[in-house]
């Protein structure tokens, strides 16, 4: 048995009903003599949560699975577990299995949380002797002394977790299976769980984790799979694996951030084609006391000089909306003027998702005076290094007068996202480093190994 896999899922499709409403089938006899349930029902009314998956997970190995809500992770996990069954394909465990796959699973909400400890128990092939022998360790990992007789429906999710936690590491199981519920403790006992799971790791024992903590695949892991859509996308390198997964998610957000900007800037009156109406204010809008309003995308102007687009360029030149924290950024904004301007300045501004400014300049402030303006040209603005935590950004750009009249002013209508692996808070990342003198001892935790951030690379990166 030393020597077999730990889990083997071979060729596993997984279906569901869309809608438990009444079908053709008066009787489940009838579904079972006119055949197979799934194939009789419409496609539309099936959902494959899972389909065709191959995967081996080896002895005394930490496996992680990653993925976006709704790929399959968590339909795979209850598998493992066998808290379900397969449509099609097999799933084989070879040895004891403990598993942590949904908050409160196999909690009863009536009865108190020492009497779910042993049911849990039971049901996880325990005997009640060592439940009461192994007991006290539970409750007290769990650090629910004080509320260990109180029904468990008065629990908090994080009471839930701890307690669920304890009962399934207590066990002592050959395999630990932990689906995501550790996102909802706090901190400190966090940390505690992954003090635990580390010890399981050090004595051989085989772990399947599912998370959206991706340094923590790549700091826990020996392995890692990227579920999507009911697929296996990729498995090997947690590194690697998790870096193919941030490209993937990369693609998603600039579509996205795309669609979102295109729908911004029509409403906001650009023309889409020839004939397209403009129908733009001169003036910012105003509130019913007559102020400027608040933060919001629009556009106003009189139009002598226009802004015909903007886009975010990488250092290739290519345009889109998602960046890294320390990348190079061109800011290109596409201009035409259909009369000679004379009297001219270019601008930005840069705000977060919570509309505060985070930065602004314009061609005046930098000592550019405006001579002559006319036919049409671009606007360069480089940026050598985006020194941003991570986050939504979003553009106001606009040419205008010396004194401030507008010509085209383009608010938030455009955005870009910074992703960064740094925990950072505020609005700019600086540059920096520590020094400590004294004695200071520190454990090196990884994942951070240069100032420049390679969380969303480009290309394959399987």
């Amino acid at each position: 048995m030393a020597t077999k896999p730990a889990i083997v899922i071979a060729g596993v499709t997984k279906r569901y009903r869309r809608v438990a409403q009444s079908h053709k089938f008066l009787t489940l006899k009838s579904a079972f003599v006119g055949g197979n349930l799934f194939k009789l029902l419409n496609p539309a009314e099936v959902f494959t949560a899972l389909d065709g998956v191959d995967l081996e997970i080896r002895r005394g190995e930490t496996f992680g699975l990653i993925g976006a809500n709704g790929a399959g992770k968590s339909t795979l996990m209850k598998l493992v577990a066998a808290t379900t069954k397969p449509t099609e394909g097999t799933v084989t465990v070879n040895g004891k299995i403990s598993a942590l796959i949904e908050l409160g699973a196999g909690f009863h909400p009536e009865i108190s949380g020492r009497e779910n400890v042993y049911i849990n128990g039971i049901m996880l092939g325990l005997s009640r002797e060592e439940i009461e022998a192994r007991f006290d360790d539970i409750v007290a990992f769990a650090e629910l002394e004080e509320f260990i007789d109180t029904p468990v429906k008065n629990y908090s999710s994080g009471m839930y977790m701890r307690l669920g936690f304890s009962v399934a590491i207590h066990v002592d199981p050959d395999i630990l299976v932990i689906d995501e519920v550790l996102a909802v403790g706090d901190e400190a006992f966090v940390h505690k769980c992954l003090d635990k799971i580390g010890e399981f790791k050090r004595r051989g024992k085989t772990i399947l984790l599912v998370t959206h903590g991706l340094e923590t695949v790549r700091r826990l892991c020996d392995r890692a799979a990227w579920v999507d859509r009911g697929k296996i996308r990729a498995v090997g390198d947690p590194m690697r694996v998790t870096d193919r997964y941030l490209n993937w998610v990369g693609e998603q957000e600039e579509s996205e951030l795309t669609r979102v900007e295109r729908q911004r800037v029509a409403s906001a009156g650009e023309a889409s084609g020839e004939d397209a109406h403009i129908d733009i204010t001169d003036e910012a809008p105003k509130n019913e006391e007559g102020e400027e309003a608040p933060y919001e995308p629009g556009r106003w102007g009189n139009q002598a000089v226009r802004i015909e687009g903007v886009r975010f360029l990488d250092e290739q030149g290519d345009a889109g909306h998602v960046f890294a924290t320390g990348d190079a950024m061109t800011i290109e904004v596409r201009w035409s003027a259909p009369t000679e301007v004379n009297d001219f300045v270019f601008g930005l501004g840069l705000f977060n998702a919570n509309g505060v400014s985070c930065y602004g300049t314009n061609t005046d402030l930098e000592r550019f005076k405006g001579e002559s303006l006319n036919g049409e040209g671009k606007a360069l603005i480089h940026l050598p290094s985006l020194d941003l935590v991570g986050g939504t950004y979003y553009l106001d750009v606009a040419v205008h007068s010396r004194d401030g009249r507008p010509y085209d002013y383009h608010r938030g209508l455009y955005s870009f996202r910074v992703h960064s692996r740094y925990g950072d808070v505020g609005v700019a990342r600086l540059g920096h480093t520590w020094d400590f003198s004294g004695g200071v001892r520190w454990k090196q935790l990884g994942g951070i190994e240069s100032e420049r951030d390679p969380e969303l690379t480009r290309g394959d990166g399987a």
